[in-house]
C-alpha cells in the first residue's frame, strides 16, 4: 500500500466503485459468496431489459424489491467518506461509479464529481417518453396497492432510472468517464470484479494513457496482470489509510 499512498498523495485520481465499497453500509454485492445472484439466479432477470419489458411478474417483483431495497436505510461507510476527503484534499477529481445506491453524495462528496454510470435508483424513467421523477412517489403508489405502475404521462412502463443488461448507456455519461480516465495520473478501481463492461473497459484505458492503477478487491479481476498494484485488504481499511490527514 505504500506505493499506492504516495501515488494518490500526488493527485489527479480518478476512482473507479462497484458494489463491493458500499457492503459495508448493508447493500449486498452481485457476485460475492452472500451476492444477490449467488443466492437467487432468478434475480438476474430483475436486471435484465428483455425480461423486465416482456414479463409483467418480472416487473412486479422488481418493484417489490425496490421497495425494500436497502439503499433507503444504507448509510455511507468509512470507505465512501475517505474518498469525499480525498476530494476536499483536492487529490480525487472524479468517482466513476457502477453503484445506484447514491452514498457517494451522501457521504459530502460534490454530485458533479460522481459520474453515475449506471444510473441511479433514486428517481424513476418512462421507457416510452423518457419522463423521469422521484422514485419515493412511485414506491407510495407500490406501498398503496399498484403492483406494476405505469407512467402517469403516456402509461407506458416504468422503471428505475437505471441501465439493465440489455439496455443501451447514456452516451454523454460514458464520455464523460472515458475523459476522466484519459486525463488521471492515477486510477483507483474499488470492489468491483472488473467484468462488466464498459465500465471495466476503463481501466485499460487508463493505462494506456500512462496511468497508475490500483485494484483493492477481495477477489482476482481480470486487469490484475496490467495493475501497478492490487490489494486485498479490506476496503474501509485501505481508503481511509489514503486520507492525508489521518
Amino acid at each position: 500500500m505504500h506505493d499506492a499512498a504516495e501515488w494518490i498523495a500526488e493527485g489527479s485520481v480518478v476512482a473507479l466503485t462497484g458494489a463491493g465499497i458500499s457492503t459495508d453500509s448493508g447493500i449486498p454485492d452481485f457476485r460475492g459468496p452472500q451476492g444477490v445472484w449467488t443466492r437467487d439466479p432468478e434475480a438476474m432477470k430483475l436486471s435484465s431489459i428483455e425480461h423486465y419489458v416482456a414479463d409483467p411478474d418480472v416487473r412486479r417483483r422488481s418493484w417489490q424489491e425496490r421497495l425494500h431495497h436497502p439503499a433507503w436505510s444504507a448509510t455511507p461507510n468509512a470507505a465512501h467518506r475517505a474518498l469525499a476527503e480525498l476530494a476536499g484534499a483536492g487529490l480525487l477529481t472524479a468517482v466513476v461509479t457502477q453503484n445506484i445506491d447514491g452514498l457517494h453524495q451522501r457521504a459530502g462528496l460534490d454530485a458533479a464529481r460522481v459520474i453515475e454510470l449506471h444510473g441511479t435508483i433514486h428517481e424513476t424513467e418512462c421507457l416510452q417518453c423518457g419522463a423521469r421523477g422521484p422514485m419515493r412517489e412511485t414506491l407510495e403508489r407500490v406501498e398503496a396497492g399498484e403492483a406494476d405502475p405505469d407512467c402517469r404521462g403516456c402509461g407506458g412502463i416504468l422503471k428505475s432510472a437505471t441501465i439493465s443488461f440489455g439496455q443501451q448507456m447514456n452516451m454523454a455519461t460514458l464520455t464523460a468517464a472515458a475523459e476522466a480516465a484519459l486525463e488521471c495520473r492515477t486510477f483507483v478501481a474499488v470492489g468491483t470484479s472488473l467484468t462488466v463492461h464498459p465500465a471495466a473497459g476503463l481501466v485499460g484505458v487508463a493505462a494506456k494513457h500512462g496511468a497508475r492503477i490500483v485494484i483493492i478487491n477481495d477477489a482476482e479481476t481480470p486487469y490484475d496482470a496490467i495493475a501497478d498494484e492490487v490489494i486485498r485488504e479490506p476496503i474501509g481499511n485501505v481508503l481511509p489509510a489514503f486520507v492525508p490527514t489521518r
